[in-house]
């Protein structure tokens, strides 16, 4: 949305000196809309183009034809006859030297292109809301520090102003000749050979004037400033307010253009008097952080509390490791895995009972039985000692 409800209209003789206030036309508080303005301006830059395309006949008049299998070269036709460089050379393919080419340009190729009526006049209604917001007209390269106002509004004499000197004179009074002079200094040369038709210099683009009245002066005067276009406010151009598809043209409303532009976009309340049918683009949310509306005390307040236990879906188990899915498949299950865990337990008994008789241990020794164990385990741990030492004294020596 435009911050200002009302516009400063400022004097053509004295830029600092405000002569009244106009409300700001609704039409600057649509949303920017960068999507329809690339492509309607994509769309009807194509209808400005000449059918073009080569000759019909072109590459195939040549007496030629192919010389067949077995001769090892290619099958391409060939040019005929003798004594001459040209017999035998391959003719007709893209290829191939003095062939047509692949896919050759006709006239009758679908040149232009048919762009809906509302889209076009959505995307002008975007292009006018960028130029009201001061970060897109300076991201697209405009230079108006000194200007007073963005949207810049002057009194309806700028419109009499009929000598180029007085325009480049108003222009420096308002602050405007800085963006005149960055399209002064960025001429330059064309490259390539667009030079020799007829745009030979590459320009950028300065301000617009958008005026009302039909027979206003300020169009001789403004036509030879480089880069400055002029515009009626009835006649608005999308290709002159968003050129290239840049949003953010820095514009100069006389009083009575900017005060007609409801009338002609009509506003929120009413519809277009002049576009029949047509009502401005409007988004479906005036807010698009959605979680910051969730997390708001209005919604919170009417939300209905969280349930504490809620039935979750439960996933698919597996009936070969789950011990309860197993059970519940087979009952006969648990009994079959607690008879192969005694089984184990049986199984781990004998088997330290057989090394227990094996190294002559038993639960009940007796006490000469008990000492003569201690005394071999003794000399065991000294024998093994010994052993290391003797092993260490070795690597030692």
């Amino acid at each position: 949305m435009l911050g200002h409800p009302q516009v400063s209209v400022h004097s053509s003789a004295n830029p600092s000196e405000v002569v009244g206030k106009v409300n700001s036309p609704s039409v600057l508080s649509v949303p920017v809309r960068i999507d329809i303005v690339q492509f309607v301006h994509d769309q009807i830059s194509k209808n400005v183009r000449q059918a073009h395309g080569v000759a019909s006949k072109a590459g195939m008049q040549h007496s030629a034809e192919s010389w067949g299998t077995g001769r090892a070269v290619a099958r391409i036709p060939r040019v005929g006859g003798s004594g001459t460089n040209r017999s035998g050379q391959g003719a007709f393919g893209n290829m191939c030297r003095k062939g047509r080419m692949f896919a050759p340009l006709k006239t009758w190729r679908r040149w232009h292109r048919k762009v809906n009526l509302k889209q076009k006049r959505h995307a002008v209604a975007s292009a006018l809301a960028a130029s009201a917001y001061v970060p897109l007209v300076m991201a697209r390269g405009h230079r108006f520090s000194a200007v007073p106002n963005v949207p810049c509004v002057v009194e309806d004499k700028l419109e009499s102003i009929e000598k180029t000197k007085d325009a480049i004179a108003f222009l420096k009074r308002i602050g405007a000749w800085e963006d005149v002079q960055r399209v002064i200094e960025g001429q330059s040369t064309r490259p390539g050979v667009g030079k020799l038709r007829s745009k030979r210099f590459k320009l950028k683009k300065g301000p617009l004037f958008i005026y009302s009245n039909e027979n206003a002066k300020l169009i001789q005067a403004v036509r030879n400033i480089p880069g400055v276009d002029i515009c009626n406010v009835s006649r608005l151009n999308l290709k002159q307010l968003a050129p290239g598809g840049h949003l953010g043209r820095f514009i100069i409303w006389t009083q009575s253009a900017f005060s007609a532009l409801n009338k002609i976009f009509g506003t929120y309340r009413l519809g277009s008097q002049q576009k029949n049918g047509y009502r401005l683009h409007r988004t479906v949310l005036t807010n698009p952080d959605i979680a910051k509306i969730i997390n708001s005390n209005e919604i919170q307040s009417v939300v209905r509390t969280a349930r504490a236990n809620t039935a979750h879906h439960e996933g698919k188990r597996n009936g070969l490791r789950q011990r309860s899915v197993k059970n519940a498949l087979n009952p006969y299950n648990e009994t079959v895995a607690r008879m192969a865990k005694q089984q184990t337990e049986q199984n781990a008994k004998k088997r330290q009972e057989a090394l227990a008789a094996k190294r002559g241990i038993s639960k009940s020794l007796s006490k000469d039985q008990k000492v003569a164990l201690k005394a071999r385990k003794k000399a065991s741990n000294n024998w093994i000692k010994t052993l290391e030492k003797n092993l260490d004294d070795a690597y030692e020596k």
